[in-house]
């Protein structure tokens, strides 16, 4: 019988969350500051973020060139730019200000998913006038597709759901993220936009009718809602339903070989390849410029029916793209199976939690069930789900493309 996640609610008095109704999002920060494990985390994000510039995950620290185009995708980039405008208009100076960047800002680089309010760039959404929210939210929806906005909106709910759950609305809310704007909104030069919070961050560049959006962080603690006015929404079931096939269709040599580890807990993981914050996400936060390597199985040896379901599964990751745009990426996913690895770590019973990660040359894919961070479930548990898509070889961020289009790389370090 699965785990439900009421089980594991905190108390009020409980030291971790104690007090948390009296606190906003500054003041929860402060009092992590003042806990060594905290703010060497934090200290160590800031560090990055301020001391690194833009280069890209790759599998071994080698850059490869020549895999994204310019090309003709029908992203919907007229609707966004008269999306951004109408936002724009709504902004007084000092709101400009803060939200617009140059197109090579570090502030692209500044996403974090943890509900701490570290990097404090951009719009606050819940600072500002439901007008400017709603500005926003007309933004993404415009930028994305109905699946990826209704997706992205589900996440904040929950995120809302999680702050009531704990009586903490002014640390987490639906509306407790950072907009940003990346130069100047253009039906054929480079621009776009982020937004990052607690498990939320989109980041999406577009060029002409060419679009990217990664990397994407989503995830949610509880995944379900089963009260107030979103109750009944339910997030990454068909992600995690798709990866369990995909696990137990596999010929059985291909699939010992493919998980790494039977348990998300093994003592023989090697130590330090949990990562504070991430559990065993390689490429989460600050880690743009990491060196991943291959693990598991490449699918060049998988039957055809396994080759065509993880297909399916790695699209349900750039759903958030709208049908242009999804369709393209789908076809340069599928151009480079024959180099698509699969790695997974964790149990494959219908309520085990896992770790799965899919790697391409195009693509870079994780999916975990973690432990509790404002429950209080030790193991990782499925009721807790974290997700983050990446464009390798630099085109995090659109970066490639741009440099494909301008000739000049992007290495995200302007400080504006």
């Amino acid at each position: 019988m699965p785990e439900n996640f009421r089980d594991y609610l905190m108390s009020p008095d409980t030291e971790k969350i104690a007090g948390i109704k009296d606190l906003d999002a500054y003041q929860w920060v402060d009092r992590h500051l003042q806990y060594d494990t905290f703010r060497g985390a934090i200290e160590a994000w800031t560090g990055l973020f301020a001391d690194t510039s833009f280069r890209g995950i790759t599998s071994d620290g080698t850059l490869r060139e020549g895999l994204y185009p310019r090309r003709s995708e029908a992203a919907p980039t007229a609707a966004m730019v008269a999306a951004a405008q109408h936002l724009l208009g709504t902004l007084d100076d000092e709101q400009q200000h803060a939200a617009r960047h140059s197109l090579n800002s570090r502030v692209w680089r500044a996403w974090m998913n943890p509900e701490l309010y570290v990097n404090r760039f951009g719009l606050r959404l819940d600072e500002v006038s439901p007008e400017v929210r709603d500005a926003v939210l007309e933004l993404m929806r415009a930028s994305l597709s109905d699946a990826g906005f209704a997706k992205v909106r589900g996440c904040m709910w929950t995120n809302d759901f999680l702050g009531r759950l704990v009586g903490g609305p002014g640390v987490m809310n639906e509306f407790s993220y950072n907009f940003n704007l990346f130069a100047e909104p253009s039906e054929t030069a480079p621009w776009g936009w982020s937004l990052y919070g607690h498990h939320v961050c989109v980041n999406v560049m577009v060029i002409g009718t060419q679009m990217v959006a990664s990397p994407v962080f989503l995830g949610a603690e509880p995944n379900a809602i089963d009260e107030g006015p979103h109750a009944g929404t339910r997030l990454f079931g068909e992600p995690d339903r798709l990866a369990l096939n995909l696990l137990h269709g596999l010929p059985d040599s291909i699939r010992e070989a493919v998980v790494l580890y039977p348990d998300k807990r093994d003592p023989a993981i090697p130590p330090g390849r949990e990562v504070f914050g991430d559990e065993l996400h390689l490429g989460g936060m600050f880690q743009d410029n990491r060196a991943i390597p291959y693990e598991g199985v490449c699918a060049v040896s998988f039957p055809p029916y396994s080759r065509d379901l993880l297909s399916r599964l790695a699209g349900t990751f750039i759903e958030h793209l709208p049908p242009g745009p999804y369709h393209a990426r789908l076809n340069d996913i599928r151009a480079h199976l024959d180099e698509t690895w699969l790695c997974w770590i964790g149990g494959s019973g219908p309520d085990s939690p896992f770790y799965f990660r899919i790697q391409s040359p195009v693509v870079l894919i994780e999916y975990e069930h973690h432990a509790g961070i404002m429950l209080t479930n030790e193991h990782p548990a499925k009721f807790h789900t974290h997700t983050i898509t990446r464009t390798p070889h630099g085109n995090d961020y659109g970066a490639a493309l741009v440099a494909e289009e301008t000739g000049h790389q992007l290495t995200l370090t302007d400080e504006a």
